[in-house]
């Protein structure tokens, strides 16, 4: 559809009824356009909502919405009994796209394209499923069983009047009261031995890892990761300019005999002892002992990922690995988001007494400090016994959704898959016989079961080598068990079974 104004120029309006977008922002932003380029003239009149409405067959109030915007961004200004007009004088961003559009034989800045690390750190991504979908994406925990009614309750407590040590700027390790809370939780639930002055409040596992790898080694470092490990891992050692290396991962956990072999001159080995991610194996006491003595004998550090040691399904969790350490080397790291939900951010570190002041400072000079916003609201969770009320029902809701899942495969899949062994996490670990999906890759199934509306994630993303182990990890614990058998379903059309 196309109007005539004033001076005789034909505006090519097309408005799609179908579209996403709502038909006012379509008008809104051909109209701009049209002023952008030129071709609306400065002082052109326009025609009047009412015409242009007809003209479009769309409503008045469409037209005068798209008109708003223009007239309060300064592209339309309307003069008392004439109409409106396209300003003489249009906003600044205008002037500076009409002079490239005017000039196009302009040299352009030259641009450098990604570093290699930029393009190293975007290419991580690609093993992640839809966390949006939630059969069967990891680490994703029940949103609808979280008490949100004391978390609002405790948040606006904390906010409806709340003390100037708030509202300024903050303490860079984070609320005192809230690393206090901490520190009681960890040395109760994990056997972490430590003081609110060690603990570093940070927005999630992956900065954890960034900060010490800033304060800790020297650009250029090599760390060791896990084999398979959590991309994150690898994201953050690039992020922060170290090097990433891998040491296998077997029934044992890490063996870090067998990556200093590999890359002797590590400085820095990251490591999940209580549930390793994704094949869900724990570190035995030999290993975890093996692993100090590593760190002290070469001068290295050991960063523990305890990421949802909390769910542990037998017995009692497993005491942290920072428990066991004598010589101040290992900086142990956990996060709110997988017990809590996702888009709370806040994670601490827990680093050695004598480093407590290093890491403080440094955190201050690349961050400020964290958010309070939620702060105050946790260390008040925590403190009244809603965290440890809230893990315990979590924990037996889980526990019943792993077994209900577990059982289903089995049933469905009898032979052609096998679940590794895991009294714990959020996730189970789905491994390929030889006769399943024959020439099919675990990453083509997880695309194909994401065309169905089932995220899961291929096993083999996990690896930074080449490998041929195939499978797939299946987050259960948002999943209600009445849902399982459908997204079992979908799960098997995508294995073509």
């Amino acid at each position: 559809m196309a109007r005539r104004v004033s001076d005789g120029t034909v505006l090519p309006l097309s408005l799609d009824r179908h579209a996403a977008e709502p038909m006012h922002r379509q008008l809104y932003d051909q109209m701009r356009a049209l002023i952008l380029d030129g071709r609306l003239k400065a002082g052109s009149r326009l025609p009047s909502s009412r015409t242009l409405s007809r003209e479009l067959a769309i409503s008045r109030n469409t037209v005068t919405g798209a008109f708003d915007q223009l007239f309060a961004e300064g592209y339309l200004v309307g003069k008392v009994g004439a109409g409106s007009f396209v300003s003489d004088e249009l906003p600044e961003d205008a002037l500076s796209l009409r002079k490239v559009v005017q000039n196009p034989g302009a040299r352009k800045p030259r641009r450098q394209g990604l570093s290699q690390r930029g393009a190293r750190l975007a290419a991580l991504r690609g093993g992640r499923s839809n966390r949006g979908t939630p059969a069967f994406a990891i680490g994703l925990p029940d949103l609808d069983s979280f008490p949100f009614d004391v978390w609002s309750r405790l948040m606006t407590k904390a906010w409806r009047r709340p003390p100037r040590a708030l509202l300024a700027q903050a303490e860079p390790a984070g609320y005192l009261p809230l690393r206090q809370a901490i520190v009681d939780y960890l040395a109760t639930a994990r056997g972490v031995r430590c003081e609110a002055e060690q603990v570093i409040i940070v927005a999630g596992v992956q900065q954890a890892i960034g900060l010490a790898c800033h304060v800790l080694l020297d650009e250029g470092d090599v760390a060791l990761m896990e084999e398979p490990g959590y991309p994150g891992v690898r994201g953050a050692l690039l992020g922060a300019g170290i090097r990433p290396a891998t040491a296998p991962v077997d029934l044992e956990g890490i063996d870090i005999d067998a990556g200093e072999a590999k890359v002797p001159g590590a400085r820095l080995v990251c490591v999940a002892p209580s549930h390793q991610y994704p094949l869900g194996v724990t570190m035995t006491l030999a290993r975890r002992l093996k692993l100090l003595d590593w760190a002290q004998r070469t001068d290295g550090w050991v960063l523990e990922d305890d990421y949802d040691s909390e769910y542990r399904y037998s017995g009692r969790p497993l005491s942290a690995l920072q428990g066991l350490d004598r010589d101040g080397r290992v900086v142990y790291a956990g996060s709110f988001s997988k017990v809590m939900f996702p888009s709370l951010r806040i994670g601490y570190l827990v680093v050695p007494a004598d480093l407590a002041d290093p890491f403080r400072l440094a955190r201050a000079a690349l961050d400020d400090h964290p958010s309070t916003i939620a702060q105050p609201a946790l260390a008040a969770f925590i403190e009244e016994g809603h965290f440890a009320a809230h893990l315990r029902r979590m924990r037996r809701l889980y526990a019943e959704r792993r077994a209900a899942l577990d059982a289903m495969l089995k049933d469905r899949l009898g032979d052609r898959i096998i679940i590794a062994p895991s009294e714990a996490g959020m996730h189970l670990l789905a491994r390929f016989t030889p006769d399943i999906a024959p020439g099919k890759s675990d990453r083509e199934i997880q695309s194909r079961a994401a065309e169905l509306g089932v995220a899961v994630s291929a096993l083999s993303a996990y690896y930074a080598d080449e490998t041929t182990d195939r499978g797939l990890l299946l987050g259960f614990s948002a999943v209600p068990i009445d849902a399982m058998p459908e997204a079992v379903n979908r799960l098997m059309r995508a294995l073509d079974l």
